[in-house]
């Protein structure tokens, strides 16, 4: 394989990788403090343990000869690429992350409506519940039910109130959702 076609591919990995974000062009990149807290702590591992333990194996593996067979050489070089790649998108997240404390937020009035941050409790016409909050492009889980606030339900969701219906449009179709619940606590944020 000659080298510029490698540097072509390695080009269109580093593009995908920014293509990658939904966040809306012009928008902010909203995140609680536990995700951003999570972001900072993954590039601090990454920077200070994983990039230098590589950097020393593929140095190490440069010095043993023929690096064109080296599987010590090739594999860290590509891991090397990963790496950097990671820690350019989490800069760049990082850089642009506006922390929203969903707790520093709420007083008396707008306690019952949903903002970033909100868990919310809704059921739809079936009677089926289901609690979601609303987090962060980067902290999605929907294992804990933590949808992105520019997701189709979060959009559905912002500014209701306790007792409202909402009208939820997805590929799969229309639904109507009663909100049932609203609050706002801390988020688990581990992985």
């Amino acid at each position: 394989m000659s080298k510029a076609f490698t540097r072509e591919e390695e080009t269109e990995l580093d593009d995908e990788v920014e293509e990658a974000s939904p966040l809306p062009a012009g928008s902010r990149n909203y995140m609680t403090p536990g995700g951003f807290a999570r972001l900072k702590a993954e590039l601090s591992q990454l920077v200070d343990k994983e990039r230098p333990e590589i950097v020393a194996t593929v140095a190490w593996a440069a010095g043993n000869g023929d690096r064109s067979e080296n599987g010590d050489y090739i594999y860290g070089k590509k891991r090397l690429r990963e790496i950097d790649r990671r820690i350019r998108f989490l800069v760049l997240r990082l850089d642009r992350a506006e922390v929203v404390d969903p707790l520093a937020r709420r007083d008396a009035d707008n306690a019952d409506q949903i903002f970033f941050g909100a868990t919310v409790t809704v059921s739809n016409l079936r009677g089926e519940e289901r609690v979601v909050s609303i987090v962060g492009i980067d902290e999605i889980d929907t294992a804990r039910g933590y949808v992105s606030w520019v997701s189709p339900m979060a959009r559905a969701l912002i500014k209701a109130r306790e007792g409202d219906m909402v009208t939820l449009t997805t590929p799969g179709g229309v639904e109507q959702l009663e909100i049932l619940h609203v609050r706002y606590e801390p988020l688990a944020t581990g992985g």
